[in-house]
Parts: structure tokens; C-alpha cells; sequence
């Protein structure tokens, strides 16, 4: 990957007054970080680089920074973005962090991957694509490292997987991400539901009710019955 030089300006005065000033004359405010010196306060032109990031959409930039004060060149180094703040309603860039790296060290980057090819499951069988990871983290020098990692799918089938482990990487490129990790799969297409099946799903069920046994009641409470006389005793004969 090339380093895409970017003119910077110095920014003597800090504090949220001078970052807004700054806005308002479309820069965009930022600090340089790391290389074992002192942060440098900057500005950056709003368009150029909106544009490169236009252009390089979802890549990992090296930049090789040249700062500068008015029309003179102060020092020059290559840096990447660390992190970028955005406005929450406009998605307007408020502020850049970049960091300095060296051309002849390794360092950790995201880089995005893409799925190559249409899957035989989703071809023939109506499946569909469910990606797990979106970006993987690689280990490589600034200038090995790769636009996008493409994942080749057009063999899959339905429940097919592909595991960090297969990814196939370029030479100089390694990761520290979980070999076990699933990247894609292929899952198997939602089942139809009938409306009558959804229908009968959405009714709860009524509940048995249980009917209590009617308690007897005891004589002289209304209503019961009257109770049996007890039958006389035969008279004994000839008496």
C-alpha cells in the first residue's frame, strides 16, 4: 500500500473555541500521536480530506503527514488514522487522531472482508448469506497491508462455514483473531407459515376449568332434603 501525502498546518492554540473557529473556516481540527514524541496539533483541510476518504472507502490510509506553518515545511512523518469523531446529526467529521507509525515496523490494522462469488446454497437452495465478521484484525508492515481480504463462496452449501482458520491471507499478513472464529455461513431459508398455522400460534390456549363437586348439605340447612324416618320395628306377635 503507497503512502498519499496530506499538507497539515500546525495549530498553536488549543481549546473547544479554536477547534469550533476552526470548523467554521472548513478545516477539520487533529493531533498527531505516538513515534515516541511530543502530540502535534493540527488542522486539515476539510475537502481534500473528505475526498480521500471517499476514494479509499473501508481501506486502512497511510498518510505521509507533512506539516507545515503558513508556506514552510516544519517536518514530515507517516501516520494512519487512529480514531475520527463525528457529529451525531450530520455525520460531519469534528476531529482526527492519527498516529505515528515507521514504514519497517508491524502494526495492527482492521481490514474489511468481502465475500466473493455466489453460494451453490443460495443458488439452488434459496439460502441465504449470514456474515459473522466484517473486519478482521491483521498483523503486517504499513506498506503489506491489504485493501480487503476476499472470501470465496460460490462452493458453499446450506450450513456451510467458513472459519478464521481458512481465510487465506497474503505472504507478510498474519492474525491474531481466534482460528475458531466463524467469518460467513450459509443458512437455510426461512420456513413459510401458513396464516391458518400463524392464526392457531397467536391464540392462547383456554385454560380446562374444573368444576367443584357440589358439597352436601346438612339437615335443616334450606334445601336439603328431608331425612329418612327410621323404619318401625316389628311388633312381636301376640302381644
Amino acid at each position: 500500500m503507497e503512502e498519499i501525502k496530506l499538507e497539515v498546518q500546525v495549530r498553536k492554540e488549543t481549546g473547544t473555541r479554536k477547534a469550533k473557529s476552526a470548523r467554521r473556516t472548513n478545516l477539520i481540527p487533529g493531533v498527531v500521536y505516538g513515534g515516541g514524541k511530543e502530540p502535534t496539533i493540527i488542522n486539515i483541510d476539510r475537502k481534500i480530506f473528505e475526498r480521500i476518504a471517499r476514494t479509499h472507502r473501508g481501506e486502512t490510509v497511510i498518510f505521509h503527514l507533512n506539516v507545515m506553518e503558513g508556506a514552510k515545511k516544519l517536518r514530515d512523518y507517516s501516520a494512519i488514522t487512529k480514531e475520527m469523531q463525528f457529529n451525531p446529526v450530520s455525520d460531519e467529521i469534528l476531529h482526527i487522531d492519527f498516529h505515528r507509525i515507521s514504514l519497517t515496523e508491524k502494526i495492527q490494522v482492521e481490514v474489511t472482508i468481502v465475500p466473493k462469488g455466489e453460494a451453490v446454497g443460495i443458488k439452488q437452495d434459496g439460502g441465504s448469506l449470514d456474515q459473522h465478521l466484517w473486519k478482521l484484525d491483521v498483523v503486517c508492515l504499513p506498506t503489506q497491508i491489504p485493501h480487503h481480504i476476499e472470501v470465496e463462496v460460490g462452493h458453499l452449501k446450506i450450513d456451510d462455514k467458513i472459519f478464521v482458520k481458512q481465510l487465506t491471507l497474503p505472504a507478510g499478513v498474519t492474525t491474531k483473531h481466534d482460528p475458531e472464529d466463524i467469518v460467513l455461513a450459509i443458512v437455510p431459508p426461512m420456513k413459510e407459515i401458513k396464516p391458518e398455522e400463524a392464526a392457531a400460534a397467536a391464540t392462547p390456549m383456554e385454560p380446562e376449568v374444573i368444576k367443584e363437586k357440589p358439597k352436601e348439605k346438612k339437615e335443616g340447612e334450606e334445601g336439603a332434603a328431608p331425612a329418612k324416618k327410621a323404619e318401625a320395628a316389628p311388633k312381636a306377635e301376640g302381644k
